[in-house]
Formats: C-alpha cells, sequence, structure tokens
C-alpha cells in the first residue's frame, strides 16, 4: 500500500502488521460456550460471554445492563472478558471465543477481511469519544500546542515524537492515526512524521505521558480531566469541539458498535435478539439520566481507580455523543470509510456485508 494513501510513514505499521498483529493475541481465558445454561432465580439462564477493550465509559451500556439486571431478566448470564485493548477484543470474536463484543467499528471490518464474516448490530455513539490527543505538559509548555507541531518540534535527540494508543491496531490508534494523517507539516502528514506504539491500559498510557516515555496519548475524555489535573497533560485535539471533529471527519461517524460473527447471528438469533434488547434498554435508561446516578451503578465495581468527580464528567460528557437510536444510517456508515478505507482495509465493503439491522429493529419495536 503506497504510503500516501496510508497516511504511514516510511517504514511505520502496515496494514499487514495490524492484521499480523491481531492473530498473535493470546487465547482468552474463558471460551463461549453455546448451550451452557446455569440456574438463576426462577428460570434457567443461557451463559454467554461479552467483551469490550477496557472498563471505560465508553462501554457504559454493558455495565448498566450488568449492573441493572437488564441481561439477567433477558435471560442471559454474562461473563465479560475485558482484556485491555480493543484489537485483542477483535481476535477473540475471530476465534470464536467470545459471542458478542462491543467496540471500535474498524473491527467488524477488519475481521471480515480476514475472511470471517462479521457484522455490527447497533452503534452506542455518534462520534469518537476516545480519538482525543492528549500532549505531555512540558513540551506544550515549550510551544507544542498544536497537532502540527508534532511533527515540526522533535525530541531533544532529534527523534520523532512518540504517540500512544492502546494497542497498534486498536481503536485509538486507528482514529489517532487518521487525525493525524488529516494535518500536514514539512509538506507531509503529521502521521509520517511520528512514532505510535502500544502503551496498554489507562494505567500505563497514563504513566507513560507522566514519565516523558510518550509525547502523546489518544484517549477518552477521563484521561484527559486525569492528566490535566494531575499536572502532567494538555489537550491538543478535543473531540468534543466541533470546529476540530468537523475540520477532520466531516461528519458522524458510527464508532462504537456491537458487532458478532456472522455465523453466531444466524445460528442464535434468539441469543443474540435478547443481547441486543438488553442493551437497547441499557441505552434508553442512560438518555437524559443524572451522570451521578449512572456512576453509581458502574462507577465504583468497573472504574475503581478514577476519581468519582472525574468520572461523573467523563459520562456527561459521552451523554452527548451516545446515539440513542443506536441505528447505523447508511450515510453514516458511508461516512465511517474515510478512516477506516485504507487504515483497516483498501478494499470497499458495502453496508448490507457490514450491518445487519434486524435485531435492533425488533429491539425498539419490543
Amino acid at each position: 500500500m503506497p504510503a500516501h494513501r496510508s497516511g504511514l510513514r516510511p517504514g511505520a505499521l502496515t496494514r499487514r502488521d495490524v492484521l499480523r498483529g491481531v492473530s498473535a493475541f493470546g487465547a482468552a481465558a474463558v471460551v463461549y460456550g453455546r448451550g451452557r445454561t446455569v440456574h438463576g432465580q426462577g428460570k434457567p439462564l443461557r451463559a454467554t460471554t461479552l467483551s469490550h477493550s477496557d472498563a471505560g465509559t465508553t462501554y457504559t451500556q454493558h455495565m448498566v445492563a450488568d449492573q441493572l439486571g437488564f441481561f439477567k431478566e433477558a435471560g442471559l448470564a454474562i461473563e465479560f472478558i475485558v482484556p485491555g485493548g480493543g484489537a485483542r477484543v477483535a481476535q477473540m470474536i475471530a476465534g470464536d471465543q467470545v459471542a458478542f463484543a462491543q467496540g471500535d467499528s474498524a473491527h467488524p471490518v477488519l475481521i471480515s477481511a480476514r475472511g470471517r464474516p462479521c457484522k455490527m448490530i447497533y452503534s452506542s455513539d455518534l462520534r469518537c469519544a476516545y480519538a482525543n490527543l492528549i500532549v505531555r505538559k512540558e513540551p506544550w509548555e515549550q510551544g507544542l500546542n498544536t497537532v502540527e507541531k508534532l511533527a515540526t518540534m522533535k525530541r531533544a535527540d532529534g527523534s520523532p515524537r512518540v504517540v500512544a494508543a492502546t494497542a497498534l491496531g486498536s481503536g485509538t490508534w486507528v482514529y489517532g492515526s487518521y487525525i493525524l494523517s488529516q494535518y500536514r507539516a514539512n509538506g507531509r502528514p503529521v502521521n509520517e512524521q511520528v512514532k505510535w506504539v502500544s502503551g496498554g491500559g489507562s494505567t500505563t498510557l497514563l504513566g507513560g505521558l507522566k514519565s516523558g516515555q510518550f509525547d502523546a496519548i489518544a484517549g477518552p475524555p477521563r484521561w484527559v480531566e486525569t492528566a490535566k489535573r494531575e499536572g502532567y497533560g494538555e489537550l491538543l485535539y478535543d473531540v468534543q469541539s466541533e470546529q476540530d471533529w468537523m475540520r477532520v471527519f466531516k461528519g458522524n461517524i458510527p464508532t462504537t458498535v456491537g458487532y458478532a460473527l456472522k455465523k453466531t447471528l444466524d445460528a442464535e438469533p434468539e441469543l443474540t435478539q435478547d443481547y441486543v434488547s438488553a442493551v437497547w434498554r441499557a441505552q434508553q435508561w442512560i438518555k437524559g439520566r443524572d451522570p451521578e446516578q449512572i456512576y453509581d451503578v458502574i462507577g465504583k465495581k468497573f472504574m475503581p481507580t478514577f476519581a468519582r468527580d472525574i468520572l461523573v464528567a467523563d459520562i456527561r460528557y459521552y451523554q452527548l455523543l451516545f446515539n440513542y437510536d443506536m441505528t447505523i444510517s447508511s450515510r453514516d456508515f458511508e461516512n465511517s470509510k474515510r478512516v477506516l478505507i485504507p487504515l483497516v482495509t483498501d478494499k470497499d465493503y458495502t453496508y448490507e456485508n457490514l450491518v445487519d439491522p434486524r435485531f435492533l429493529d425488533k429491539a425498539r419495536k419490543a
């Protein structure tokens, strides 16, 4: 793939590297078992396994549905696998190790491109909340206060600035790379002039930013607030800024989606329907809800390392970006291709090949 198409610098990560990286992740400890049942109160529950990359506000629907009993009321006994990176979630879906996942829309595209037909079944947001770029405070104070300066202001030894995502191939990498590819400096895309690395979860990413291991990271608003509050980071690219977002993305994008292998949807339509219906209930409960109340449901169990006020602000932020309709429109789907082609695949794909709206349609009518 030519470097000018992908926005990747010569010798940088290629699509083949991403595919290889996804396949290299180790197997999950828990394998999704079809047909198993466990007994709850009143009726047998069908056991299944769900995944999302980390315990973050992005996946509030999963956590609310679990804590408020919506999964159980739908007849499901849920076990979550949270591996600390979206690319690992994609690997587990592709390997049939979990039934359903919530994650970046790049992942069903990537899985399908590798010959494992995979479909999006709903969208939980309209904008990528974890594409914020946070720069370390020291270079910010030295003048690195625009995206372009990631390219023009090198490290002290002359080497490229280091930008971290949760994992190469993850949603933070895909969106962060795309953002940097849309800014130019020295006559080239900024993305060609930085070094991307895998940073892991929130603790290691923020720790690496604070220590100077990373010059910038891509991540959700609670990381922005944590880095600013603790005095080691500043916001460089703001997802919530209409000007910043529209300059790069031009419109809505179904970023976080529910997805599963097509064979799972075909073989387990009732299970799929129960899963989607529970997530739909959770999203409607979240709509207009006091962020403090949402925190009381999910904060202490799932995100105990962050201060309450940071997470309440984080939830309020996400409430502005969530897609309460949960549908994936053909227009927004087409808009997402600006990001996913060619960063995820260099082949075009259709709405019909990647989206199955049947289960959401039924949940909305119930």
